[in-house]
């Protein structure tokens, strides 16, 4: 999920203490639902699941990050997908796929005793599907946060939000954002914390990528940016293979883009992909506004609903109330 931009704009990537993140925060949503799910599982890669085994990881994550990102000043607002654009279409297939093949992975390692590659195949079958983005909005209406839904790709909403100046910086893990030309990128705030990478355990935390400083070191243009995308390869088309960001970045600085796809790329409609990143559909038809969590409302969907323990739910709803020195959510406005 993403492109690939990683090897040339590690650099630019900075860490940043939580405190330097209050403010409006727009979050991608989808991809903000895909880490909860990929992550939030048993040893095995089981899900968190309720009593009738409908999968519950994507709402402990929404509760217990949200409330983290309350009581450190941050006021988020998720960003969800709307209708993708037609030449997304295979790129979506071949996800499904992929997911198939890991679940099959997954249960074979399961067969095995393979505890470890369990939880790893297990991580790449996860699936925001309807009943996680309806379950999702639900509990989040119910914490008196807004939500805000894209004519198209959620990351490009959220990305022309913080451009106008309704959010501060835009919440994901996808590089895909900086394409989208969201000036402020905040990495690693749904996945902070210990995490298990390859048998050790890893601290993660919240990184920034500015999008001018990161155009400025590479002596690039966004649109130059876009097209080193294009040739790794993108949600909107297939990228060539053996090009990875690096000698990608080689062949936008010698001008030999149009050549390369020209022979590598036949067929592609490239301007259609890059007038996508560059002007996307989006909607300025929101409203944003924060609201007191519904305590009620929360404990009936967890608790009643979905088999949370009652203590632990009732114990995050407090971390969204008024604490010493801190404002509630509605004397922010």
């Amino acid at each position: 999920m993403g492109v690939a931009l990683r090897d040339i704009i590690a650099e630019y990537r900075t860490p940043v203490p939580w405190e330097a993140l209050t403010g409006i925060a727009a979050v991608d949503a989808h991809n903000a639902l895909y880490q909860f799910l990929s992550i939030i599982r048993q040893p095995d890669g089981t899900p968190l699941m309720d009593q009738r085994g409908r999968v519950t990881s994507h709402l402990s994550g929404i509760l217990f990050r949200t409330t983290s990102f309350i009581e450190k000043g941050i006021r988020p607002v998720y960003v969800f997908d709307g209708t993708p654009p037609p030449f997304k279409q295979a790129t979506i297939e071949q996800r499904r796929q992929v997911r198939e093949q890991a679940r099959a992975r997954w249960e074979e390692a399961l067969i095995r005793g393979e505890i470890s590659e369990a939880y790893k195949q297990a991580r790449s079958a996860s699936k925001v599907d309807d009943e996680v983005i309806s379950t999702a909005k639900t509990l989040i209406g119910l914490l008196g946060l807004p939500v805000v839904k894209a004519p198209s790709e959620g990351e490009a909403q959220a990305a022309a939000m913080v451009s106008r100046g309704d959010a501060r910086y835009v919440v994901s893990q996808d590089y895909d954002t900086l394409l989208f030309g969201a000036p402020l990128l905040v990495r690693n705030l749904t996945v902070s914390g210990k995490r298990k990478l390859h048998g050790r355990t890893i601290s993660v935390s919240p990184e920034r990528i500015v999008l001018s400083e990161a155009l400025k070191g590479l002596d690039l243009s966004r649109e130059d940016l876009i097209r080193i995308a294009v040739l790794i390869g993108t949600d909107f088309n297939t990228g060539v293979r053996g090009i990875g960001a690096k000698t990608a970045l080689k062949i936008i600085r010698k001008g030999e883009f149009e050549a390369t796809v020209e022979e590598k790329l036949p067929g592609l409609d490239r301007e259609a992909v890059i007038d996508f990143f560059l002007d996307p559909p989006v909607t300025w038809e929101y409203s944003l506004s924060w609201g007191e969590p519904n305590p009620d409302g929360v404990m009936r969907m967890l608790c009643d609903g979905y088999d949370f323990a009652p203590d632990r739910v009732g114990k995050a709803l407090e971390g969204m109330n008024v604490r010493k020195g801190q404002k509630t959510l509605d004397s922010w406005f």
